[in-house]
């Protein structure tokens, strides 16, 4: 059975910001918005078909709000597949494959003079390419095929006539420094992903989950279950509070391993002052911009590492250990210390620290596969969820649940409101699963 699958990837502006999110597809072993089509391969239709299916049944879980650059077949144009997008919050991407598509080119246009945004994946001098600039407003250029001085020339060209630049496929922070450089307007790639401005030298917290934290522990009866839950969708409080439940401080005879644990060993008035203690740091040490975008990312990874270990088969750890596994993830984009040193100071299973450190067994390929699929790493997606005995027809449905079930959580929590985090209902992604095994 061919796989099917459907991730977002982020594009940054040049201050390190994003701009709106790529939705990037592979159908029938084919992924597409690469230029691999020449004219229409067979088997198009039967993949435009999937992914039409799919964006009918999910499009309100594509982040409603967000700028979704996506890449459309001449098929997906014929059925009419941006209408299913509001025009403020697509761009159209192209490909050769359509610029040589009279009828496809007609309904770009029209498009476009219906107010939607087009963007071309690598542009190239050529006629056919300069015969549509009225209708583009960005131009993607892949930065690993793409030779400098043409990418010079294109960007040149572009900002002359008011067209915005993307790079594409910046992997190292050598191509991030030629692409701006350049002059590029926006980055796109794995490093531009994992980039943070700065590193901060203490974590930084989510200043309107920390108020709710504040909030929920000098409640005259505090809620431990409410609790346990705002501190479980923050990667660097979570770390923090393991951290001090370990320590010689309270000099437990047994590690604590999970949020709820750490909470039951302190109790409420250690909790209180941890808790106070936290919010004068936070004063003093402001979260560097994007810590939020990391933030984001562990509590993302954590859902979706925890949702795979409902059908990885002959795991070494429970669905508690991948939660925290992909929750910390991220920390050493938050801490300024290596990997190695920030899990050395709290109690984890050795198969979750060498799956982080080293991506070793079993434990580290579901590690990867969870990276793989964020980043749209497809020539490894298959052989990773099918080494770990997960259907891969499933994936994509897994990946959608937990990203709307993390954005809803996300965006209560970033909320101007001090509203009560609102529980999962039974059947979603359990963000607090970790704690309650």
């Amino acid at each position: 059975m061919s796989s099917k699958y459907i991730v977002r990837q982020p594009i940054k502006d040049r201050s390190n910001k994003i701009i709106g999110h790529e939705i990037q597809y592979h159908g029938e072993n084919q992924a597409f918005g690469g230029g691999e089509e020449k004219g229409v391969p067979s088997n198009d239709f039967a993949a435009a078909d999937t992914i039409y299916n799919f964006l009918t049944m999910n499009t309100d879980k594509l982040l409603r709000g967000s700028l979704n650059f996506m890449t459309f077949t001449t098929t997906l144009l014929m059925k009419k597949t941006p209408r299913l997008f509001d025009k403020t919050e697509l761009v159209i991407q192209i490909d050769d494959s359509v610029i040589i598509h009279p009828l496809a080119m007609h309904m770009i246009q029209q498009y476009a003079k219906d107010g939607y945004k087009v963007a071309v994946n690598e542009f190239q001098f050529a006629p056919r390419y300069l015969g549509i600039l009225d209708e583009i407003d960005y131009i993607k250029l892949n930065a690993a095929t793409t030779p400098e001085l043409t990418m010079k020339n294109i960007i040149e060209i572009a900002h002359s006539m008011g067209k915005q630049c993307i790079a594409t496929d910046i992997e190292t922070e050598e191509d991030y420094q030629k692409a701006l450089k350049l002059g590029v307007d926006a980055l796109q790639g794995t490093h531009v992903a994992e980039k943070l401005t700065t590193k901060t030298h203490s974590s930084g917290y989510l200043q309107s989950n920390f108020f709710r934290l504040m909030v929920a522990v000098t409640r005259d009866e505090p809620d431990v279950e409410e609790i346990e839950q705002i501190i479980s969708v923050d990667a660097t409080m979570t770390y923090s509070l393991l951290k001090m439940a370990n320590s010689c401080y309270f000099a437990m005879r047994h590690q604590v391993t999970t949020v709820r644990q750490a909470i039951m060993t302190m109790g409420l008035n250690e909790l209180k002052q941890w808790v106070f203690l936290l919010s004068a740091s936070n004063a003093e040490n402001q979260m560097e911009e994007g810590t939020e975008e990391f933030l984001h990312m562990s509590f993302m990874r954590a859902s979706f590492c925890s949702r795979l270990m409902n059908y990885a088969k002959d795991m070494p750890m429970s669905r508690s250990d991948a939660y925290l596994m992909g929750m910390l993830s991220t920390l050493n984009y938050l801490i300024d210390a290596p990997m190695e040193e920030i899990l050395s100071q709290i109690p984890l299973r050795n198969e979750v620290k060498e799956a982080l450190l080293h991506h070793s067994g079993r434990c580290g390929m579901l590690y990867d596969l969870a990276v793989c699929y964020e980043r749209a790493d497809w020539k490894h997606i298959d052989e990773l969820a099918q080494g770990l005995g997960i259907p891969t027809n499933l994936l994509t449905s897994l990946y959608f649940n937990c990203m709307e079930e993390v954005n809803r959580i996300w965006s209560e929590i970033t909320s101007p409101e001090p509203d009560q985090i609102v529980a999962p209902q039974e059947g979603e992604p359990e963000q607090a699963d970790h704690a309650k095994q």
